[in-house]
């Protein structure tokens, strides 16, 4: 298998001699609005940059105001394809991803709009949103295929994937192919596809198995969340969007998720017979509290923002449960968007579903999920009357629906479709 796979990326060596390399430089000093810095060059690379990108907050609108926008440049070849990565999130350091290598291609890769270092000095979240997000990489591209003139693809991973379909749908015209990885494309702000996803997984004495330690979480609440107390405290991590009694019981309705999410093992389930201490290291394993935190509401307040905008995401069903809790309201399940500073805003689905239909018709595209991946519930449906490629990968997860993890049919399906798509 790593034999073949070693094999598809020479297919898509690119090389074309005679062009001095370093010529990269000067390109960067010739582009608009660009600052960068070298920096280690990874391995098989030429080398590397971190550069800072102004763009505009609002792209309708040039002259009202700008950012900086974190990228990062691993150059390889004049002559290679180039990989516009499409993050989801922030991103602290340069790193090669999987299909950059497998093309041997150049890479873009684009720390997302109001995360961590590609912020404008006022959150106006108004201008958080899809239009704005896809105008920054539409610029991005647009600037770099002055240096980079070869076939374009753009990629991304989770909420990252979603964006290059998003990307593509408002700019089809700006790479050859997209290749989403783990990418849902949600369609409401509570999404029922994934409880039926969860009614569908493993065997029957699974999901019985998960319910009941769901709900043993719930009876033995006050003694675990004693425990729980002193090992936050230890991490540092604080509760006041959230009560630490909220948290706890958001924590244990997400149980589920995070176990599909990662394909955890079934037998790994704590019984009625598992020791009270061991229960508890298996919850903080699976899914624990941070994740409900002070720390991850402001970490993620963007990626909220959007989810209880625009892109949609998931609730928690309390049928099972609703005799069970304390602090949550009852009336309705509880929503896992958690807006930043608890803005209210009105949820507009009609762009998501726009994108959807599209996605359902469009040409050139390679999805790649996990079978075991909660998020495969609201993954694009194959048509095989379009020219792209469906993998739901059996027995992968969010982390391992990789190209690499792919059987040797899978893998010649792709290098055939890679070859059609950018080699003409």
């Amino acid at each position: 298998m790593k034999a073949i796979f070693n094999q598809l990326i020479l297919v898509f060596l690119f090389v074309q001699l005679g062009i001095s390399q370093d010529d990269i430089q000067h390109d960067l000093f010739e582009l608009p609005d660009v600052i960068f810095k070298e920096i280690d060059t990874p391995e098989n690379y030429h080398s590397a940059y971190e550069l800072k990108i102004k763009q505009p907050i609002d792209h309708k609108n040039p002259g009202s105001g700008h950012f900086y926008q974190r990228v990062w440049l691993s150059h390889k070849d004049y002559g290679s394809p180039t990989v516009l990565i499409t993050n989801g999130y922030g991103v602290s350091r340069n790193s090669v991803a999987e299909i950059s290598h497998f093309l041997q291609a150049n890479q873009i890769s684009v720390e997302h709009r109001y995360f961590l270092e590609s912020c404008p000095e006022e959150m106006d979240y108004d201008y958080l949103n899809f239009e704005q997000v896809t105008g920054d990489l539409h610029r991005i591209n647009v600037m770099f295929k002055e240096i980079y003139k070869g076939k374009w693809i753009a990629s991304g991973i989770s909420k990252g994937g979603t964006t290059s379909i998003f990307y593509r749908y408002f700019y089809p015209e700006d790479v050859d192919v997209t290749v989403p990885y783990v990418a849902p494309v949600i369609l409401s702000k509570e999404d029922t596809r994934i409880y039926d996803f969860f009614d569908k997984m493993g065997t029957k004495q699974c999901r019985n198995d998960i319910e009941n330690y769901q709900k043993s979480l719930f009876n033995h609440s006050d003694e675990l969340k004693e425990k729980l107390t002193w090992y936050y405290k230890g991490k540092g991590l604080e509760f006041s969007y959230l009560s630490f009694d909220e948290a706890y019981e958001y924590a244990v309705l997400e149980y589920p998720f995070s176990f599909w999410q990662y394909g955890h093992d079934c037998d790994l389930v704590p019984d009625k017979t598992t020791d009270i201490d061991q229960k508890l290291n298996h919850f903080i394993d699976i899914v624990g509290m941070d994740l409900f935190s002070d720390r991850d509401m402001e970490a993620y307040g963007s990626h909220y923002y959007q989810a209880g905008t625009q892109m949609g995401y998931y609730g928690y069903e309390l049928d099972e449960f609703k005799d069970l809790i304390e602090y949550l309201p009852k009336d309705k399940n509880p929503s896992a968007v958690f807006m930043p500073e608890k803005l209210e805003r009105p949820f507009d689905v009609s762009l998501t579903k726009k994108v959807y239909e599209w996605a359902l018709t469009a040409d050139q595209m390679v999805y790649i999920n996990g079978a075991l991946d909660t998020w495969s519930a609201a993954a694009i449906p194959a048509n095989d009357k379009v020219n792209s490629l469906y993998y739901f990968l059996e027995g992968k997860d969010h982390a391992t629906a990789r190209i690499s993890n792919m059987n040797e049919a899978e893998l010649l399906m792709l290098q055939n479709k890679m070859k059609e798509w950018l080699l003409n």
